[in-house]
């Protein structure tokens, strides 16, 4: 057996959330190779044959948007967002989980506020098209509502762990 087989017949089954979260960084993958065709075709169309088309920019808006949000609901279900993890671990345990309870909080909060108002914000220019490509305006808003939804969902799963693994410890 090899070493990384050994790893991967260690590796605990993928839940729910982690292929949701797999899932997330499809989405922003896609998102980000279609930057890169569609600015690629805007840079050719420009300058070789001096045709550049309007809708280029507003795909690249949506676009971006979904890699950003998509890619950021991911990194709160891993762990990898912005954090002072030094100063976490040199905490005593009870400190640790009230800090990361606070932090899943304070994350749950944002992703709340994203879903909520991007929600409202997308809604309210459904009916109104976008300048160069016949797209409803509000269409960036719709990864930023479905990141902050996923951000909510990831950061209260995180923050159930904390204490569920508080239990186990005794």
């Amino acid at each position: 057996m090899t070493e990384q087989t050994s790893q991967e017949a260690a590796a605990p089954p993928k839940g729910l959330l982690d292929r949701v979260s797999d899932a997330s960084i499809a989405v922003a993958v896609a998102g980000l190779l279609g930057l890169v065709v569609v600015q690629g075709w805007q840079v050719f169309a420009r300058y070789v044959i001096n045709d550049s088309p309007s809708w280029t920019e507003p795909v690249t808006i949506v676009l971006l948007a979904t890699a950003m949000s998509f890619g950021a609901a991911s990194g709160v279900h891993t762990g990898r967002h912005f954090g002072f993890f030094l100063l976490a671990e040199a905490m005593k345990p009870l400190h640790k989980r009230i800090v990361d309870t606070v932090v899943n909080l304070v994350i749950v909060s944002i992703g709340a506020v994203l879903a909520g108002w991007g929600s409202v914000l997308l809604v309210d220019g459904l009916d109104i098209k976008m300048a160069g490509a016949p797209l409803p305006q509000s269409l960036p808003y719709l990864p930023l509502a479905l990141g902050g939804a996923l951000m909510v969902v990831f950061a209260l799963a995180r923050g159930v762990a904390v204490w569920t693994k508080l239990g186990r410890e005794g």
